[in-house]
């Protein structure tokens, strides 16, 4: 192994480390969890996605292009806002755009700040920060936004009485709305809440230990680690309110009326 950088991989060393994803499908034969088909269909469309990408970023990174990179960039958020929505199993009419806008606002918000006013990346546009950069925050937002809008549209559903009869005794629809909105947003904070009490005792991040393996100090390491989880936290608590302020602006008219009839519930 090299004095400095991460042993390069061969496919004879993937082919070797298939055998590890092989463990969950003898467990899943052995106790009989059916989930055996599962775990070759995640293997496999992860090891295909990855792969595509990687190819793509060989590319991306090779043309080192402005134009280039936002679409790349628009096509990550477009995924990432069509998969929040989808992980919740309840939605409303304009659901997809609104995070869409909401993860395009609050990626390249976190993500410049940090590639611009921390890092000081020259030019603005190296996709070898920005792409993997905003790649952490889409794939941490999503999850905090798809639990945000679950929780939110769950309460203003199942509990559609109680918010209608505070309406109905002259709270005004903030007024209403505030308990659900407030537990909306602190339902989508607590994965990123969890991986920081955690980080560096449980677990070291992926950024950090990547950046050891390339032959980074850790303590250097661990510098650049805090950043992202400051950026990943900053991207995900914005992304949980602008969504709750979509849902309630959505939801909720001048008249001070819920318009639960509109929530869709997609469960089953």
């Amino acid at each position: 192994m090299p004095e400095h950088g991460a042993h390069p991989l061969g496919w004879l060393e993937l082919a070797v480390a298939t055998s590890l994803i092989l463990v969950a499908g003898l467990v899943s034969l052995l106790l009989r969890l059916n989930m055996e088909r599962k775990v070759a269909i995640a293997a496999v469309r992860m090891v295909v996605q990855l792969l595509l990408v990687g190819y793509v970023l060989e590319w991306v990174f090779a043309i080192d292009s402005a134009p280039v990179l936002l679409g790349v960039l628009v096509v990550m958020i477009a995924a990432a806002a069509r998969a929040a929505v989808r992980r919740s199993t309840r939605s409303y009419p304009g659901a997809g755009a609104q995070a869409m806008l909401t993860l395009l606002l609050t990626g390249f918000a976190t993500t410049f700040t940090v590639t611009d006013v921390i890092i000081g990346v020259e030019p603005w546009y190296r996709p070898q920060y920005v792409v993997p950069l905003l790649g952490m925050v889409l794939g941490n937002s999503l999850t905090g936004i798809s639990l945000c809008l679950d929780t939110l549209l769950e309460s203003l559903s199942e509990d559609r009485e109680h918010v209608e009869l505070e309406l109905s005794l002259g709270a005004t629809r903030w007024e209403a709305a505030h308990g659900p909105l407030a537990a909306a947003v602190r339902r989508g904070m607590i994965p990123i809440l969890n991986a920081m009490l955690v980080a560096g005792v449980v677990s070291l991040p992926g950024m950090m230990t990547g950046q050891i393996l390339e032959g980074a100090s850790p303590l250097s390491a661990v510098k650049y680690q805090i950043v992202v989880f400051f950026m990943l936290a900053a991207a995900t608590s914005l992304g949980c309110i602008l969504t709750s302020l979509f849902v309630y602006r959505r939801l909720f008219n001048e008249r001070h009326q819920l318009l639960a009839d509109l929530i869709e519930n997609r469960r089953g």
